[in-house]
């Protein structure tokens, strides 16, 4: 069980992401759970949709997946640099050059799966094998506090915001 971080663990940019974190709840196991619904929710979506934009300058559904394996590999970084005790401030990035620079509408919809699949569960391996005392481990990303913790339940909310924009802007 991954506690839940207090609001001086992060950045108050991802309060939007962590609020979204059903109370209680096992965040590894969100992990596991979000990646099935995830997939489910994309393998339901006609292909023709998948390079759909709601508004210019939106990104599409393959973009949207592309940028979770960005992101979560990102956290990863961050939450394996904290958890070994990295005193150095982790670098930003600017979500929408990764996005721009993605080629995802060009790929196959399962081979982006596949790989969410894989980052995920890598994911799910590191945050396993971290020992309970580096959960609470505070290190700086873009200049502000970030926790191991924190980031795990980053990662679970920020899924759950893309998936609920997906249903309500894009299907």
């Amino acid at each position: 069980m991954i506690p839940k971080p207090l609001t001086t663990e992060y950045n108050p940019y991802f309060s939007t992401y962590i609020d979204l974190v059903p109370s209680g709840a096992d965040v590894s196991e969100c992990l596991e759970d979000n990646m099935m619904d995830t997939e489910s929710l994309i393998l339901s979506i006609p292909k023709k949709k998948l390079e759909f934009r709601y508004a210019e300058g939106k990104w599409t559904i393959k973009e949207i997946i592309q940028h979770l394996i960005d992101c979560e590999r990102i956290f990863c970084f961050r939450a394996l640099c904290i958890a070994r005790g990295e005193k150095t401030n982790l670098p930003s990035f600017e979500e929408n050059d990764y996005a721009d620079n993605s080629f995802a509408n060009d790929r196959d919809i399962d081979s982006l799966l596949d790989e969410f699949d894989q980052v995920r569960n890598c994911t799910m391996s590191m945050f396993r094998s971290f020992d309970p005392s580096v959960l609470s481990n505070i290190g700086t990303a873009n200049d502000h506090p970030l926790s191991v913790r924190a980031i795990a339940h980053i990662l679970v909310g920020h899924e759950l915001h893309h998936m609920k924009v997906i249903e309500e802007r894009y299907l």
